[in-house]
C-alpha cells in the first residue's frame, strides 16, 4: 500500500520558506526538558530541509495553556535544545501572539538553511478552534508547509489543518511518513497472522478500536482494566475490579462479533489481585494470583497473572504482525507491571512486525529498555488510537496527494 501523500523527498525546498508543524510537546520540570524524544524524532525532517537550503520555520504547541500566554508553556527551552542538537543557532521568535513583530522580522532576514522557532501556537486561543484569521497569519510567513506532528494530526487546529487553506505546497515529513506507513500498513495490509493487543483502564476509550480491529485481525487480546468489563459480561464475579456496567451489552456484542468473524478473542485467565490500591501508586503492594473465575469479592484485579502472560506471549509468538495499545495492568507500580513487561518481552523477542501505538504502552516499552527491539513506536497516543479506529485524521487528510 503506497503512502498516497506527497513527502518532503518529492521536492527540493532550496530558497523556500517552509513552515514545519512539529510535535515539541515535551515534558518539562521547572523550565527544564526532562525527555527530548520528540525533539530527536523531528531532527531528520529539519536536517533534510536545512540541507536543501530551505528557510526552516518551526511551530508547535506545548501543554494546554488555559489563560493565553504563560511563561511555563514557552518553547524557549526547545529552541536551546534544538540548536545544540543541530549544531547551529535556532532563532526563537518570542511573540505572545505567535506571528508578531519578532517572528516577521526573523523570517524576513533569514538566509537559506537557517532555522526559526515560533512561540507556542496555543498562546493564540484561535489555534484549537481552527479559526481562519490565525491560519492565514501563520501561512503568511511561508511558501510551503510540512506536517511532521503525528501526535497532533487527529486535531483540526490552525497549525495542523487550517493553514493548508492558504498554503497549497504541502507535504508530510519523515516522522509522519513513518507513522502512516507502519500504522497504516499494519492495519490495512498486514502480514498474517495479525494480532492486536488492547489494554488500558477504560473500555469506553477503545469502543471503536475494538469494533474496527475485529474486521481486520486474526487474534484480539484484551488486557488491562477494560478486560474486567468483558469478564463480567461473561457472567464472572470480578470483585472490586474496574468495570463499566453501561458497556456490558457492548462487550457481549463484540464477543459475538469475534465469533461470527472467526477472530480468536483472548481475555485474561488469571489475575493479580490486591486489596487496596497503592498510594502512592508505586508503593509496595501484596498480590494474590487467582483464576478469573474466582476473584474474591473484596479484591480488585490490577494485572494479568502468569497463565495469561503465557497465553498472550504464545499468541504473539505465532503472529507475523502485532499492534499493541495500552498496558496490561497498573504498570506504574513495579509489582503490577509484570504483565505489561511480559507482553513487551514477547514482542521484543518475536520476528513479527511490531508496532506500539503510542501513549502508555510506548512509555512502558521505553521504561523497560525494549524500545529498540520494536519495529515502530508511534509518537501519538490519541492519534494512533484514532488511526486504529480506521478514521481519516484531519492533519493527514489536508496534505496534497502524491
Amino acid at each position: 500500500m503506497g503512502l498516497g501523500k506527497k513527502t518532503i523527498d518529492d521536492e527540493n525546498y532550496a530558497g523556500k520558506r517552509v513552515l514545519v508543524r512539529c510535535d515539541f510537546n515535551v515534558p518539562m520540570k521547572d523550565g527544564v526538558i526532562t525527555n527530548d524524544n520528540r525533539i530527536n524524532a523531528a531532527l531528520p525532517t529539519i536536517k533534510k530541509l536545512i540541507a536543501d537550503g530551505a528557510k526552516v520555520i518551526l511551530c508547535s504547541h506545548l501543554g494546554k495553556p488555559k489563560n493565553g500566554p504563560e511563561a511555563k508553556f514557552s518553547l524557549a527551552p526547545v529552541a536551546v535544545r534544538l540548536s545544540e542538537k543541530l549544531g547551529q543557532p535556532v532563532t526563537f521568535a518570542d511573540d505572545d501572539n505567535v506571528v508578531g513583530e519578532n517572528a516577521k522580522a526573523a523570517v524576513a532576514t533569514m538566509g537559506n538553511g537557517e532555522v526559526v522557532l515560533l512561540q507556542n501556537t496555543r498562546f493564540r486561543k484561535e489555534e484549537t478552534k481552527n479559526e481562519p484569521a490565525f491560519s492565514e497569519e501563520l501561512a503568511s510567513l511561508a511558501d510551503a508547509y510540512v506536517d511532521d506532528a503525528f501526535g497532533s494530526c487527529h486535531r483540526a487546529h490552525c497549525s495542523t489543518a487550517g493553514v493548508t487553506d492558504y498554503i497549497k505546497d504541502t507535504a508530510v515529513g519523515y516522522l509522519m511518513e513513518k507513522e502512516i506507513k507502519y500504522l497504516g500498513n499494519a492495519v490495512n495490509d498486514p502480514e498474517r497472522p495479525f494480532t492486536a493487543i488492547l489494554g488500558g483502564a477504560k473500555v469506553a476509550d477503545k469502543l471503536n478500536v475494538i469494533s474496527n480491529l475485529l474486521e481486520k485481525v486474526d487474534t484480539l487480546i484484551i488486557g488491562g482494566g477494560m478486560a474486567y468489563t468483558f469478564l463480567k459480561a461473561q457472567g464472572y464475579e470480578i470483585g472490586k475490579s474496574l468495570c463499566d456496567d453501561s458497556k456490558l451489552n457492548y462487550c457481549k456484542d463484540m464477543m459475538a462479533k469475534a465469533k461470527e468473524k472467526g477472530v480468536k478473542l483472548l481475555l485474561p485467565v488469571d489475575a493479580a489481585c490486591i486489596k487496596d490500591f497503592p498510594d502512592p501508586i508505586d508503593a509496595p503492594v501484596d498480590t494474590v494470583i487467582v483464576p478469573v473465575t474466582a476473584i474474591p469479592a473484596d479484591k480488585e484485579g490490577c494485572d494479568i497473572g502468569p497463565e495469561s502472560m503465557k497465553l498472550f506471549a504464545d499468541a504473539v509468538k505465532a503472529s507475523k504482525t502485532v499492534v499493541w495499545n495500552g498496558p496490561m495492568g497498573v504498570f506504574e507500580n513495579p509489582t503490577l507491571a509484570a504483565g505489561t513487561l511480559a507482553v513487551a518481552k514477547a514482542m521484543a523477542e518475536s520476528d513479527a512486525t511490531t508496532v506500539i501505538g503510542g501513549g502508555d504502552s510506548a512509555a512502558a516499552v521505553q521504561q523497560m529498555g525494549l524500545g529498540d527491539k520494536m519495529t515502530h513506536i508511534s509518537t501519538g497516543g490519541g492519534a494512533s488510537l484514532e488511526y486504529l479506529e480506521g478514521k481519516e485524521l484531519p492533519g493527514i487528510a489536508v496534505i496534497q496527494k502524491a
